[in-house]
């Protein structure tokens, strides 16, 4: 049987969250997934918590990431113990990435904001494209399931929640047997993933734009 973690989620770390993490493993086991990843904007600061709830929640496998805001757009490392300096050109963030041990994922590549775009999609040096998005339009996924398919890379899904009531929507399956973070590390690197779920209908995503913009504004239109 498959291994099933959504490899995208926000919590009270992100500045566009107010989740706290222990509140997503509480619904965990009632969708049907047996971890996530935990990806805040440009922070490991829930990583301590991550830790902590995986020693009390075996065997449920919690994988530490950051999705960091590079040049181009936004770029999810996992596995790092350390968020990756952002504003860095996404190559830079890359090899960052790797020199530190982890695997990286172009997140959302074709999304309009904070995707890096065709270009950087069909060239990236990396093992793996998310390409379910539980944000992104159906056609936003599709473009980046085929730039996947295209370039014989591994492909990765996540729900982007930044509340629990987002998890699960996309996920990721790696193989049978994966039980540790190395296991998962290392089906990314070979591209022995598989994506599932879903992205947002029309009418989600001009909700979760609304509150976007409300985030903005109470963070003062900082950029994430």
């Amino acid at each position: 049987m498959a291994v099933r973690l959504d490899l995208h989620v926000h919590s009270r770390f992100s500045p566009d969250s107010r989740a706290p993490v222990r509140d997503y493993v509480s619904r965990v086991a009632a969708l049907g997934l047996q971890g996530f990843a935990l990806t805040d904007h440009n922070s490991v600061a829930g990583h301590r918590e991550l830790a902590g709830l995986a020693r009390t929640h075996a065997p449920l496998l919690f994988l530490p990431g950051v999705e960091v805001s590079t040049r181009e757009g936004h770029l999810l490392a996992y596995g790092v113990g350390e968020a990756p300096p952002a504003g860095q050109p996404l190559s830079d963030s890359i090899d960052w990435v790797r020199d530190h041990g982890g695997e990286a994922v172009l997140a959302h590549p074709f999304r309009w904001s904070h995707g890096v775009g065709a270009r950087l999609t069909r060239s990236a040096p990396v093992a793996a494209i998310e390409v379910v998005n539980g944000h992104n339009a159906p056609r936003a996924n599709l473009r980046a399931s085929a730039a996947a398919a295209a370039r014989h890379l591994g492909g990765t899904g996540g729900g982007d929640a930044h509340d629990p009531t987002q998890l699960g929507r996309a996920y990721t399956e790696f193989p049978e047997g994966a039980s540790s973070v190395d296991d998962l590390l290392e089906s990314i690197r070979r591209g022995s993933t598989r994506a599932g779920g879903s992205g947002s209908g029309a009418v989600e995503r001009l909700r979760l734009s609304s509150r976007s913009v409300v985030l903005r504004a109470l963070r003062g239109f900082r950029p994430i």
